[in-house]
């Protein structure tokens, strides 16, 4: 697909008045049922860049999107979120729209301001997930969820009180706290993929490692590895925290201390010739890294097994 410059909508009006919907209750939050859209944009293949958050479900849609570099299909009911300026890329096929069901939520940031959210929402990292990492909802989950939708879209559907707002930033904290759940679940319920990605993980390290043009190349970046493992970094992270209790930048530096030891113990290398094997550009911060990580200093562990 051709890239075209993509669509930058600042508010949840432009959205609406884009796929030839009502004008929002609200102009700060609005709930959009997929089966009230019955025109697509002219263009059939565009990119939106939106001024809001996005939080989502979607199935049979008749769409593709892609979010970031991936693309996905969704005919099951799948979520996914997205935070503002983050680029969405939308294929849409006319001859099926009546298929269309799900809902999507916007909110904009400046309805958060002022609130405790308005922080914490951007500790929630699976609004850096890519599309291919989707949230993938049982019925009961789904069902939750989409009560919470209910809540939000009749609370400002009603007369907007004093209490409005905070009535429905509780209910978007709450998704966000189920959200979070749910994909931690989703980590231990998928193990056999998961557990693959381990695996892969430790494949990509050791070649990085053996690999003798690597020498002076620098440590592996958490973005080269989640790269080479098809995955976003804040997806790899948050997997590997919930499988292992690390994160990458913890497994890789384990995987270098590892080597290093190894280096140490069976070769006649000095440390400084270890450490540029490693990738690190000063031997001093390959002695930091080993000191913090054993307690010892690569001259004393050495020394140690003498």
């Amino acid at each position: 697909m051709e890239n075209k410059a993509p669509i930058k909508l600042k508010t949840i009006k432009e959205f609406h008045k884009l796929w030839n919907l009502p004008q929002p209750e609200h102009p700060l939050i609005s709930v959009v049922d997929y089966s009230e859209i019955k025109h697509s944009p002219e263009n059939s293949e565009l990119g939106i860049m939106f001024d809001c958050y996005a939080i989502s479900i979607k199935r049979d849609l008749g769409i593709k999107m892609i979010y970031g570099q991936q693309k996905y299909d969704f005919d099951n009911g799948v979520m996914f979120f997205m935070a503002p300026n983050q680029l969405l890329r939308i294929e849409t096929d006319p001859k099926i729209v009546s298929e269309r069901s799900g809902w999507m939520l916007f909110i904009h940031p400046d309805f958060l301001w002022n609130t405790p959210i308005a922080k914490s929402i951007k500790q929630y990292e699976f609004f850096n997930y890519a599309t291919n990492e989707a949230l993938f909802l049982s019925e009961k989950e789904e069902t939750i969820v989409t009560q919470i939708i209910l809540n939000i879209r009749q609370e400002y559907h009603s007369n907007i009180d004093k209490f409005s707002q905070n009535i429905i930033i509780s209910q978007i904290e709450t998704l966000l706290n189920y959200s979070e759940r749910f994909y931690q679940r989703q980590f231990i319920t998928r193990k056999i993929t998961n557990h693959k990605i381990l695996n892969r993980l430790e494949d990509i390290l050791a070649d990085y490692f053996s690999n003798v043009n690597t020498s002076g190349e620098g440590l592996p970046t958490v973005q080269f590895v989640a790269d080479k493992l098809n995955v976003s970094s804040s997806y790899l992270s948050s997997l590997l925290k919930s499988l292992t209790g690390q994160s990458t930048q913890q497994l890789i530096q384990d995987k270098v201390i590892e080597l290093a030891k190894e280096k140490l113990t069976t070769t006649d290398l000095s440390v400084s010739e270890i450490a540029y094997e490693l990738g690190f550009e000063h031997s001093q911060s390959f002695s930091k890294l080993f000191k913090i990580k054993t307690n010892l200093s690569p001259l004393e562990f050495r020394q140690s097994f003498s």
